[in-house]
């Protein structure tokens, strides 16, 4: 007898608890949205907001789900990721473990193909919680206008939309039906017939389908057929390379699907104003150089015995046009010496060992638009530029042909993605350079390097650049600074390096890691021509603010 009354005085509390209607003991309660951020060609980035509903502080959090085949994630941050096949499990890093009641945590991801999470789960239970809907259409583009015209061919711009949740897309419109989709604020109708009026408009759409009204149209006329050159068809590296040697004024090079490996180099192949020649290919014709080999020359150029390692080489050869093929693999991706009026357009360039695209030895006039960079640097990451505009002064001995300056002048960089892992900048403009256009591009600065200075998206050292309507982002790992940095170079001859330039609607996330969207390094060494801040850039994200220089309404 001497237990059974302890033990049963025990239970009788134990009933006196449950009818006392005593309050459950305090606890978290997490859920998780996956909202997309930015879509491109092949691919989009997202953000994961987890919230805690309840009345204390989570501990911790794991999330899970499950991506459809052909979707892969190629980075993520702000988390600790593990993936198997199609399975992808993301726990809270070291500093958002910890969620309060009524708050919030993000982390994202960067994913390759567009298929959606499914399966999602919080610590073993639904992930439960949807954006709300997004019901409000994009602003109208504005501005659209014509940046080039052929026989065939119309190029158009356009200044970015804005949207509550996001600008996903843009449909161009030919007599009001869809004629082209892009994600940047360019693009290029082709297949049109010469000496002919056409009608253009644009409108935006956001991820939730929503689509803005159509923008003012445009009527442009396509140049006349002025006749011409034939097509060659290649599949083969000798055979690409045999076309390029022989290419003609008017001629089009066309490349099948497929891997080319070799030394691809044109060498005084000029086009014409009026009959440029084309370089064509799907997104599947694949340029790959093994190289460098053999002894180079004191400075590059093409000679026997030495192959540079350069993905494509124009050299000495203006009027050109390089659309929709790959260049991976190689030293250098694209370069252009003393090749100027020469457009690249849709191409995608990856996984190089230095930069992408470099405009080199006064290579002016040229245009890159509607490109995809990423993945360069890999062997020099402080040399990984995406697109590289002239020369180094250091490089003038080689590179300025032009005075003794490299003049790569007005060269526009047009609706492209640089980015992520683009080691340097991904616009590094350079000292002697003037008058170019960088516009409508959209920057993810995820793995910057900051070796050799390289720690902004765009460093402008040239003279009298228009930078507007483009869109950066910044979130870890990297090393990064300033979204835009000005530098004032010392030159011979003395130029005002670095000054007169015009940032408009731009807009910058600096992920709570940059200290300005634009740092002008130097107002006083401009005051004779004075960079421009308009008020129109706006930021988020940044450790100081939007810039250190004066706004300008």
């Amino acid at each position: 007898m001497t237990t059974r009354a302890p033990a049963l005085a025990a239970a009788a509390a134990i009933v006196a608890a449950l009818l006392s209607g005593a309050p459950a003991q305090a606890a978290p309660a997490l859920t998780a949205a996956v909202t997309q951020t930015s879509v491109w060609n092949g691919g989009y980035g997202a953000d994961v907001t987890v919230a805690n509903s309840g009345d204390t502080a989570s501990t911790g959090w794991t999330i899970e789900f499950d991506l459809p085949s052909g979707t892969t994630i190629t980075s993520s941050w702000s988390s600790v990721r593990t993936s198997t096949g199609q399975h992808h499990k993301f726990t809270n890093a070291g500093f958002n473990g910890a969620v309060k009641p009524g708050a919030t945590v993000k982390f994202g991801f960067n994913a390759s193909g567009g298929g959606l999470p499914a399966n999602c789960t919080i610590n073993g239970a639904p992930c439960g919680a949807t954006p709300p809907a997004d019901t409000q259409a994009p602003s109208t583009p504005t501005g659209l206008r014509s940046t080039g015209v052929t026989s065939s061919s119309v190029s158009l711009s356009w200044t970015a939309s804005t949207d509550d949740v996001g600008v996903t897309g843009y449909e161009v419109l030919r007599g009001g039906a869809v004629s082209a989709t892009t994600t940047g604020t360019a693009a290029t109708i082709s297949g049109l017939s010469p000496a002919t009026a056409h009608s253009f408009s644009v409108r935006a759409k956001d991820a939730a389908g929503n689509t803005s009204a159509a923008s003012a149209a445009v009527s442009v006329t396509t140049s006349p057929d002025t006749g011409g050159g034939s097509t060659v068809d290649v599949a083969t590296a000798a055979q690409l390379q045999a076309a390029l040697a022989a290419a003609t004024p008017g001629q089009t090079i066309r490349l099948a699907a497929g891997t080319y490996r070799g030394s691809f180099v044109v060498n005084s192949r000029a086009g014409t104003a009026s009959q440029p020649i084309t370089l064509t290919g799907p997104r599947g014709a694949v340029l790959i150089n093994d190289g460098p080999s053999g002894e180079a020359p004191s400075c590059p150029a093409p000679t026997a015995g030495w192959d540079s390692g350069y993905g494509l080489w124009v050299f000495g050869s203006p009027h050109w046009n390089l659309t929709g093929f790959t260049v991976q693999e190689s030293k250098k991706g694209i370069v252009l010496d003393n090749s100027h009026h020469t457009t690249i357009d849709g191409v995608s360039v990856h996984h190089v060992d230095e930069e992408a695209v470099h405009f080199r030895r006064s290579s002016a006039d040229g245009v890159i638009r509607n490109s995809t960079i990423t993945d360069t640097g890999l062997v020099q990451p402080g040399y990984g530029e995406g697109v590289y505009l002239g020369s180094a002064n250091s490089n003038w001995a080689c590179h300025g042909n032009t005075g003794g300056v490299d003049r790569s002048d007005r060269v526009q960089v047009l609706g492209n993605r640089i980015g992520p892992n683009v080691a340097a900048e991904a616009i590094d403009v350079k000292e002697g350079t003037y008058d170019g256009v960088i516009r409508g591009n959209t920057f993810d600065g995820q793995g910057i390097t900051g070796q050799n200075s390289a720690d902004s998206w765009v460093d402008v050292k040239g003279i009298g650049y228009l930078i507007e309507d483009n869109t950066g982002t910044f979130r870890s790992p990297g090393t990064f600074a300033n979204g835009y940095e000005t530098h004032n170079t010392s030159t011979t001859p003395a130029l005002p390096n670095g000054c007169g330039n015009t940032w408009r609607g731009n807009r910058s996330d600096l992920g709570g890691v940059g200290q300005y969207a634009i740092n002008i390094t130097s107002v006083s060494k401009c005051s004779a021509l004075p960079n421009v801040v308009y008020a129109s850039n706006t930021v988020a994200g940044a450790v100081k603010g939007l810039t250190n220089a004066p706004v300008t309404p």
